[in-house]
């Protein structure tokens, strides 16, 4: 595996579907999926997979499940439910669950979905932390998600580092490529 194919080596996610349709039956999920085999393909571990109902408690328990269970993942992905429609309701579930916004994620996914389309002003994806576990909101589409998911990727190990406490200077991350001028402080420090 290459050091590219390789940047999310041993980081854990969950993978959750949001879609009415899918969660019926009625629809194959096909973002997740696909979100898996990218995640994989960089070397991450999915953990976990769900598929829930565009219902902003039903997300908002399986964010909290997932992000409070022993085994929580590092980095969770929703797809889906990210537009305007009266149904698209989870940066509304994902606000409620979080502790800390990290809106420079969704600013970057937004800019770079604009290059493609003008529908990218639309999209309300949110990110954020709850305790140890980064919450990244993607369309619901295959493409926009896989899209979304690459314009992030570079800062996922680093954030997952740094929230897991196994870095407290940036310059320890060297898999980065490149130096920040501040520091991280370890839990306790």
């Amino acid at each position: 595996m290459s050091e590219a194919r390789a940047e999310l080596a041993g980081i854990t996610f969950a993978i959750i579907t949001v879609s009415d349709r899918s969660a019926r039956r009625e629809r194959e999920d096909l973002s997740g999926p696909e979100l898996k085999r990218l995640v994989e393909e960089r070397g991450g571990r999915v953990v976990a997979m769900a598929v829930v109902p565009d219902e902003r408690d039903v997300i908002k328990s399986k964010l909290v499940e997932l992000c409070d269970g022993q085994q929580a993942p590092e980095i969770i992905l929703t797809t889906g439910g990210t537009g305007v429609s009266p149904r698209d309701v989870t940066p509304e579930a994902t606000r409620e669950v979080i502790e800390k916004e990290v809106p420079g994620l969704a600013e970057v996914m937004r800019a770079e979905s604009l290059k493609k389309t003008p529908m990218a002003a639309l999209s309300r994806a949110v990110c954020g932390i709850r305790h140890r576990t980064l919450i990244i909101n993607l369309p619901g589409s295959v493409r926009g998600a896989l899209e979304n998911l690459e314009a992030v990727l570079p800062a996922l190990a680093h954030a997952a580092e740094i929230l897991r406490g196994k870095i407290s200077d940036c310059q320890q991350s060297a898999h980065l490529g490149h130096q920040h001028h501040h520091r991280h402080r370890r839990e306790g420090e």
